[in-house]
């Protein structure tokens, strides 16, 4: 029985007024503040004993308040048992009592956020009872659309798009309120979220080709002009861009407006191309060209108030810019190339503001007869109830579910150990990275593949020394944003830990040892040997014989040796640690790992009391449940 459950059943002996899914809800709120030391909360607690359980004391200005709690590991010492707490008055039951308590731990200063993510969480509560009721039926109607057995017939980037609505339907790992969005309606999310499965066609809007800012792609054969959506002819050269329809309306009004486009951009009469959401809800596929993906702007947010769903310019330029640096390391790695894939992000277009913007994301070909499938879907339920993660296994591994992740973390570790040894950290997470399964020779063929190139971390000075081939700054990898660029390791291992370790990895592997798929010391040796391997490889494994060369990230791109290194390469390469050693010290045998704080940066604290440069990258520390002298070790 889950924690969850335990929790209702309890609570309904005193008549708590919660269910389980608030129940669940509450859990997950309470262990992200208590894992970010949200106000000093976990910092300033102590440990109770008692014979029925331990109680975390929270001295708060309101009065003391008790949280029941369990031992955890994975990302934080503790985790909150039981959704309740007690007080000097009695057990608060429910999140508003549980919520209200906890307010007075927030100062003046900071009343605004925590009332925010209050907010935040009564939506996502409201979110999730509309997915409860929604689920049974979307689940029939995937079975009905692309099969019941999805591991045999949800073939190829249509299928992918069913992984996709699984996926919608579970919680992320690290946030608590992941799937509510602001703003938008129950009408609007049944139309257009991933959870429902929707279909619906596109607006657009034509704009003058001056105004619009290009990338290197070319755009799809079947893109409309503006005679094809029954606009009239202009005055100057117009081109169309797509807007989702939840933009139609006060926000596009106002967005030509600031782009000082008011009054020399139509909107066409009629919606045009079919498509559906994708797990990302601003990113939609293509009905009839699957393969092609369009990244559109929302006036919403997830993962936290501060993270606006708009598009701004730059982070086009760094998807770019990003795919073309990866590209490189694949090139350079001959192991990678048939085993990495990654979609292309080169087309995307850009008028001005941050919700008239389009990225043409295109996969590559071949994946008709694969398994597409989220690493974020693999412990969904499929329509029979058993995990994807299972159904996977029992189709190219015999059923062997610990094989399956075997192959799987022997790639993922692989891979961005590998980049790291370039100076280059992914945010390469849970959704930006699938599995693409297929057989070939006979044999299970297990590959990645990678979207969503922005908001990298690259180490200058150790790509410059990868590639032997001098000073690398941004006009020569040709990024944007200037907090991608870093001076030393550090920001690049935080990338690795808290994504290719604690989101693709960790929480996959506690989950299944949470719901007894296996027994978690089996599932974290076996996470903790592919990961030593990987390192213990990286330093192994010459540089490439042509790494005297110099390099091209891009046609325009070249990368230019500097007085800097010219002829003293041997000395700088001395100068740097070997990559497996920094990983050894900042990952395997550390006593701490970084841990995401995204409620703290995203909702709970402005950026000047957080100090966070960056949402997505701004830590605290929680256990290394790596360690062999880990509760988990042999």
């Amino acid at each position: 029985m889950s924690t969850a459950h335990r929790g209702n059943r309890d609570a309904g002996r005193s008549r708590a007024p919660y269910d389980a899914i608030e129940g669940d809800l509450l859990l997950r709120v309470l262990n992200a503040l208590l894992r970010e030391d949200a106000y000093g909360l976990r910092s300033g607690a102590r440990t109770v004993r008692r014979a029925d359980g331990d109680l975390l004391r929270l001295a708060l200005p309101a009065g003391a308040l008790l949280l029941p709690i369990e031992a955890d590991g994975f990302q934080c010492e503790v985790r909150a048992s039981r959704p309740v707490g007690e007080t000097e008055d009695g057990t608060l039951a429910g999140m508003r009592a549980v919520l209200g308590r906890l307010r007075s731990a927030a100062g003046a200063a900071d009343r605004a956020g925590f009332d925010a993510f209050v907010a935040e969480c009564e939506q996502e509560l409201a979110t999730l009872r509309l997915h409860a009721a929604a689920r049974p039926g979307v689940v029939a109607e995937l079975a009905a659309r692309y099969g019941p057995r999805p591991a045999q017939q949800w073939r190829g980037l249509a299928g992918s798009l069913a992984y996709d609505t699984l996926a919608a339907h579970r919680d992320h790992p690290v946030y608590p309120t992941a799937r509510t969005r602001p703003g938008l309606s129950a009408a609007g999310l049944s139309a257009h979220a991933p959870e429902f499965h929707p279909e619906f066609a596109l607006r657009w809007i034509a704009v003058p080709r001056a105004a619009v800012c290009h990338g290197d792609g070319p755009l799809p054969t079947w893109w409309p002009t503006p005679s094809t959506l029954g606009l009239p002819d202009a005055d100057e050269p117009q081109l169309v861009l797509p807007v989702h329809p939840l933009t139609v309306g006060p926000p596009l009004t106002a967005a030509l407006r600031a782009a000082g486009l008011a009054g020399r951009a139509t909107l066409a009469p009629r919606p045009w191309l079919r498509v559906r959401p994708t797990l990302s809800a601003r990113t939609v596929a293509v009905t009839d060209d699957p393969a092609i993906h369009l990244k559109l702007p929302l006036g919403t947010a997830t993962l936290g108030r501060r993270n606006r769903r708009t598009i701004k310019p730059g982070t086009l330029i760094d998807g770019a810019a990003g795919q073309r640096l990866t590209a490189l390391v694949i090139a350079r790695e001959p192991r990678f190339a048939h085993s990495i894939l990654l979609a292309d992000e080169h087309t995307h277009l850009h008028a001005g503001h941050e919700l008239l913007a389009t990225l043409v994301r295109r996969y590559p070909p071949g994946l008709d007869a694969a398994q597409v499938v989220p690493v974020a879907a693999l412990l969904a339920s499929c329509p029979d109830g058993s995990l994807v993660a299972d159904a996977l296994a029992a189709r190219f591994y015999g059923g062997d579910l610990l094989a399956f992740l075997d192959a799987y973390l022997t790639l993922l570790f692989d891979w961005h150990t590998t980049l790291f040894g370039y100076g280059v950290g992914l945010e390469a997470h849970q959704q930006n990275t699938s599995l693409v399964l297929d057989e070939a020779a006979g044999r299970p063929r297990l590959r990645l593949l990678i979207k969503d190139h922005d908001g990298p971390r690259v180490h200058t000075r150790r790509l410059a020394v990868r590639l032997a081939s001098g000073r690398l700054d941004s006009p020569a990898l040709g990024f944007d944003d200037s907090r991608i660029l870093v001076g030393d390791d550090g920001p690049v291992a935080d990338v690795f830990t808290t994504i290719a370790v604690h989101l693709c990895a960790g929480a996959l592997v506690f989950e299944l040892g949470r719901i007894g798929r296996a027994r978690l010391g089996t599932l974290m040796d076996l996470l903790r040997d592919r990961l030593t391997e990987a390192i213990d490889q990286l330093d192994a494994t010459p540089a490439p014989a042509d790494a005297l060369a110099p390099a091209v990230i891009g046609a325009s791109a070249p990368l230019v040796p500097s007085a800097r290194f010219a002829g003293s390469a041997g000395s700088v390469i001395r100068a740097l640690p070997a990559p497996g050693a920094v990983l050894r010290e900042r990952v395997l045998d550390a006593d701490r790992l970084p841990v995401k704080a995204m409620v703290t940066a995203g909702t709970l604290l402005a950026k000047e009391r957080s100090g966070a440069a960056d949402i997505n990258k701004h830590y605290v520390s929680g256990p290394n449940y790596l360690l062999r002298t880990s509760r988990w070790s042999r």
